[in-house]
């Protein structure tokens, strides 16, 4: 069943209030491009009079502002090839309205009944999205370049830390070779390996370029073969063995973790092995699963005696404890057989 309007009046009022109710711009033209029909919103954005629009060539609306070189590109080559054209835009200088950004919406309409065509021209004013536009640009521009150079800041930053972090162990060596006291080139040795710990997390943070998160094995291989390679003499050979998955932690925890190795593997080559083995080890084991991981530090020393040392409450016990609460983690330990420090966070 279809509806037909019973005389050509009446089309054309049905037309015209159509073209009315529509809130964009719209005009309609004749395949002279001659404007047959306007919208209301089309008047009062462009500031144009309907007596002197009605009938005339587009290109000679208001004093010539619609010979526009890329509105006879779409009218005159595409539009006669393609009949449609969508989002085709338009930049520019309109007299009494300004500078304007204009989407245009094009439509060729042939009638079965007659050689005449129209042609449907709407137009969608992006101006304003256009400057959200250029100005999110401009700022994502800024910003990179403000990433840039807070990248080259934290660069040198972290070479002025590792070189500064050198000379403080370097001074803290020199320091327990020169005092005559035993106890105190004790104490400045195990501060110069704290300082070397620092350094080396400090180092391999600045080799994974900066990335919140980083892999645990590496981290941990390179921290204690650091370790190994300064405190383990020839007398006494430990070997320092890395377990681990490859499970990701915050560059932020990742220090705290490895100071606790530090202070635990140093603990473990102190006391573990008072008599010299062959077969000597300490084990350095991470797990990871879910949110939740698992850190262990095992020896195959003398197991209760090694736990001495910690339980007498000294600066490196002071210092573990506190990190382990700083990572929200539990800590426990186990005397036999040998030694094991197991440190657990739970997902």
């Amino acid at each position: 069943m279809s509806t037909t309007i019973p005389g050509i009046e009446d089309a054309q009022t049905l037309a015209q209030a159509i073209v009315d109710t529509i809130h964009e711009p719209l005009i309609v033209l004749d395949g002279g491009l001659r404007v047959l029909a306007a919208s209301r919103a089309f008047y009062e954005i462009f500031k144009v009079d309907p007596g002197h629009t009605m009938g005339r060539l587009l290109y000679d609306l208001g004093d010539g502002q619609w010979n526009i070189p890329a509105l006879r590109l779409l009218l005159e080559t595409i539009i006669p090839e393609k009949t449609a054209m969508d989002g085709f835009e338009v930049d520019h200088h309109f007299p009494g309205v300004g500078r304007r950004t204009m989407l245009l919406n094009a439509r060729k309409v042939i009638y079965a009944t007659s050689d005449n065509s129209t042609i449907l021209l709407a137009f969608t004013d992006v101006t304003a999205r256009r400057v959200v536009e250029r100005e999110l640009a401009d700022l994502l521009e800024h910003t990179e370049e403000l990433l840039r150079q807070k990248q080259v800041l934290l660069q040198e930053m972290q070479h002025r830390v590792a070189n500064s972090l050198q000379i403080i162990a370097s001074i803290l060596l020199i320091k327990a070779r020169a005092v005559t006291s035993e106890e105190t080139r004790l104490h400045l040795k195990d501060a110069h390996q704290r300082v070397l710990s620092v350094a080396e997390v400090q180092s391999h943070l600045h080799a994974s370029g900066g990335l919140d998160q980083i892999e645990v094995g590496p981290y941990l291989t390179k921290l204690c073969g650091s370790l190994g390679a300064s405190m383990v003499g020839e007398t006494q050979p430990i070997r320092i063995k890395v377990e681990a998955d490859h499970g990701l932690i915050g560059s932020d925890k990742a220090v705290s973790m490895g100071l606790i190795v530090t202070e635990l593997v140093i603990n473990a080559i102190k006391y573990a092995f008072p008599a010299s083995r062959a077969d000597a080890v300490v084990t350095v084991s991470y797990a990871s699963a879910g949110g939740g991981w698992t850190l262990v530090v095992h020896d195959n020393g003398v197991g209760g005696d090694n736990a001495a040392p910690p339980a007498h409450g000294g600066l490196g016990t002071a210092i573990v404890e506190a990190l382990v609460k700083q990572l929200e983690a539990r800590m426990t330990l186990s005397a036999s057989p040998g030694m094991t420090v197991s440190i657990n966070r739970a997902a």
